[in-house]
């Protein structure tokens, strides 16, 4: 059974800064960085920037705690990441809207069977609508003291150069 939450804000920031904070976990896409204090337990075993990246962390939302393991891959760099595992996948997407205006979203679809998948499909959105918010507003400040950051430097096929344990 599938459950569905998104969210979504137009930020007073450009669309390179925003998304390079998303797709760095090891600076910036972490307790540390702009996740709301529900996310704990953040490791890296693979990767750190954008696609391949491998990564753990446990999330304490409507008095559950799960931890999720999940893969990451890049539909379309720079504008699309995708976070895949533990039965939950995360979509986020930066759109650049007029100069400094982009418009980002996350979207989540949960897939559990049985009484969790049900209780998900009624829920998902009151405890995770909440979350969302508050991570966006953080991503919005994060970003606008962050707005030196250059984009994600790649190579011809579109993979992170230089990335740590890549």
């Amino acid at each position: 059974m599938r459950a569905r939450v998104s969210a979504e804000r137009l930020m007073d920031a450009p669309a390179e800064v925003i998304y390079h904070c998303i797709a760095d976990y090891r600076e910036h896409h972490r307790p540390e960085g702009f996740l709301p204090p529900v996310f704990t337990g953040f490791e890296i075993s693979r990767g750190g920037v954008g696609a391949g990246t491998k990564a753990s962390w446990v999330v304490d939302a409507g008095g559950r705690k799960r931890t999720i393991e999940a893969t990451i891959s890049e539909p379309v760099p720079g504008r699309t990441l995708v976070e895949s595992g533990s039965g939950v996948e995360t979509t986020f997407t930066v759109v650049p809207s007029d100069g400094r205006r982009t418009l980002v979203r996350f979207d989540t679809v949960i897939d559990e069977n049985g009484l969790r998948g049900l209780l998900n499909r009624l829920f998902v959105g009151k405890v995770l609508g909440p979350i969302y918010d508050d991570e966006l507003r953080r991503l919005q400040a994060y970003a606008q003291g962050h707005d030196g950051l250059p984009p994600i430097d790649r190579g011809p096929s579109g993979d992170v150069l230089g990335a740590a344990g890549a």
